[in-house]
């Protein structure tokens, strides 16, 4: 814990947790906590698992597995992005070339 850091109070799942933080990361952990509460109540409300540590394991696995369905995502637009740069970069040497072409005819 730096010396900046401050204890933020988050409450999940009906318990309170301090958890110290930068001050520019607080906004995101309340908003993180936000989203293990819902989540934990949801899978809660299934009945069909019990226990608060089992909720909280399921529901940091359901967040962690929409991380990475995000993240390959993400993978994946940024590979179709470069194919495009790269074939419009193509297109565009091409219409170059032929026009240098073009050019060079008339002279």
């Amino acid at each position: 814990m730096s010396q900046d850091a401050v204890p933020v109070t988050v409450r999940i799942l009906d318990k309170e947790y301090r958890v110290a933080c930068q001050p520019e990361e607080q906004e995101g952990l309340i908003e993180s906590a936000r989203l293990l509460d819902h989540n934990m109540r949801e899978i809660r409300q299934t009945g069909r698992v019990v226990g608060s540590d089992r909720i909280a394991v399921m529901a940091a696995l359901n967040i962690a597995h929409e991380l990475i369905q995000l993240k390959h995502a993400r993978e994946k637009t940024d590979l179709d992005a470069d194919q495009r740069l790269s074939d419009l970069q193509r297109r565009i040497a091409d219409a170059l070339a032929t026009q240098h072409q073009l050019d060079a005819g008339r002279e």
